[in-house]
């Protein structure tokens, strides 16, 4: 199921994606050095594709709006359709469909995606974070 999922961000029409990705994501040693490698090596890969957006949200930005934790903001095609915020927590899924909630999630994302790094430098931080891992 993922795999086929994975495939709509390729073809004709793929998805549009951004997102934004805490350091502390990219320092978090799990499998050891050559897995996380292997992970940033891959989402530098997918970064580079012309649909996909990936900003780093570095530590020195210090504390950022998103305490509440991960959450996902889906827009769709259909200019009469609203966005719906999707947000996973530890026994249940959570979905914001109101116009005015998901205004303010919107508007939380621009925040973050302002304090983070640019696209450009995001691919070199994560450039750099994998080099720090190699043995």
């Amino acid at each position: 199921m993922r795999l086929q999922r994975q495939q709509r961000l390729y073809g004709d029409e793929p998805l549009r994606i951004h997102a934004v990705i805490w350091e502390a994501a990219l320092r978090q040693m799990i499998g050891g050095p050559q897995v996380m490698r292997q992970q940033l090596q891959h989402l530098r890969e997918l970064a580079e594709q012309p649909n996909i957006d990936v900003q780093v949200l570095p530590f020195e930005a210090g504390v950022h709006s998103c305490g509440g934790g991960p959450f996902n903001i889906l827009s769709f095609a259909d200019s009469g359709a609203l966005d719906v915020v999707h947000m996973d927590g530890l026994r249940s899924t959570n979905w914001v469909e109101g116009a005015e909630e998901s205004a303010a999630y919107n508007d939380l994302f621009a925040q973050i995606c302002g304090t983070s790094l640019s696209p450009y430098a995001s691919l070199r931080f994560m450039e750099s974070v994998a080099k720090g891992m190699e043995k």
